[in-house]
Parts: structure tokens; C-alpha cells; sequence
């Protein structure tokens, strides 16, 4: 793992690329799994008492790009684009004891954290199941394979525009 790019004190870390083994399964698509987590400033500043300063100024969602581009000696073979977002909003559920809470969409799937820890995860944390096919899968016998992932959001109440990145290790995909 490396880091590529330190913004104001944000930085992509714990990358790991690894080859996900199905046992005794012989197929023209290769799995690898992909994991890293956002980390620094945005990550601590990301909590109740930022959202509610941002939910009063009328900044009411963030979002979160994440590009990651899947290369063999230097040659992309696969790119990917994700967005996360997390929504403020008013929210009298009893078992969250703040006004202002959040909920966070991955892949357009609405999730519910009940605590702040749980919400910098859900936004933070990725681990992803990136599928090769059969012709990218036969070149990865020439050479290493290895992540290259982009992280960008813009400017809110809590949060300067940022853009950082990273590179993961090498594996193969046998």
C-alpha cells in the first residue's frame, strides 16, 4: 500500500487487492476483492454535531466519488465508478437521541446507522467484489495486477473540496 496523495490532512489507507478463490471452481471470470478505507480529517469531522451546523446552513447531503481503475503492468483493463451519499435530515426516532441524523446510500440502498461510528463506516469504509472476465482474466498471466482508486467530494459547511488517491499492492488472478 502507498499513499499517492495527502489533502489537508485526508489520505486512502489499509488498501489491499486480493484474489478471491472459489474452491474447486474452474470459470472465465475472476473475482478480486478490493478494500480500503478513508481516514483523516473528513473522517473525524464527520460526526452529529458537524451534520447539524450543515443541516441548519441548508447542506443537506454529501456525496462521496470513488473511481478505481484495475491495471496490469500499467495497463487499465477495468475502470469502476461508485458514489456514496449521506442525507441529513429531521428525524424523531427514538432510538437515535439527536434532532438532526443521517442516512447513508450505497449502490441505492438506503442504510440506517444508529451511531456515528456506524455512519463514518458505512461512508468511509469500501470493500468491493470487482468481477474479471475470461480475455482481462488471461492477460493478468503476463504480469501483476494492481488498484489505482481516486477519492473526491466537494466543498461543505464542514469540508473543503478534496481529491486524493492511492495505489494498491500487487496479486494475480489465477
Amino acid at each position: 500500500m502507498s499513499i499517492l496523495n495527502r489533502h489537508r490532512g485526508n489520505f486512502i489507507s489499509e488498501t489491499k487487492l486480493e484474489t478471491v478463490l472459489e474452491k474447486g471452481e474452474s470459470t472465465e471470470v475472476g473475482q478480486l476483492s478490493l478494500s480500503f478505507r478513508i481516514t483523516g480529517a473528513i473522517r473525524s469531522t464527520f460526526n452529529q454535531s458537524s451534520w447539524e451546523k450543515a443541516y441548519n446552513k441548508h447542506d443537506n447531503s454529501f456525496r462521496l466519488k470513488i473511481r478505481t481503475a484495475i491495471k496490469i503492468n500499467n495497463q487499465t483493463i477495468l475502470t469502476k465508478e461508485y458514489v456514496r451519499k449521506a442525507v441529513l435530515f429531521w428525524t424523531r426516532n427514538p432510538k437515535v437521541p439527536f434532532r438532526i441524523w443521517i442516512f447513508i446510500v450505497q449502490e441505492d440502498v438506503p442504510l440506517y446507522p444508529l451511531s456515528v461510528e456506524e455512519a463514518q463506516s458505512l461512508m468511509f469504509d469500501v470493500n468491493k467484489i470487482i468481477e474479471v472476465n475470461g480475455d482481462q482474466k488471461g492477460r493478468s498471466r503476463d504480469g501483476d495486477i494492481h488498484a489505482e482508486i481516486r477519492v473526491s467530494w466537494g466543498r461543505h459547511d464542514f469540508t473543503e473540496p478534496v481529491d486524493i488517491s492511492a495505489k494498491s499492492n500487487s496479486t494475480r488472478l489465477d
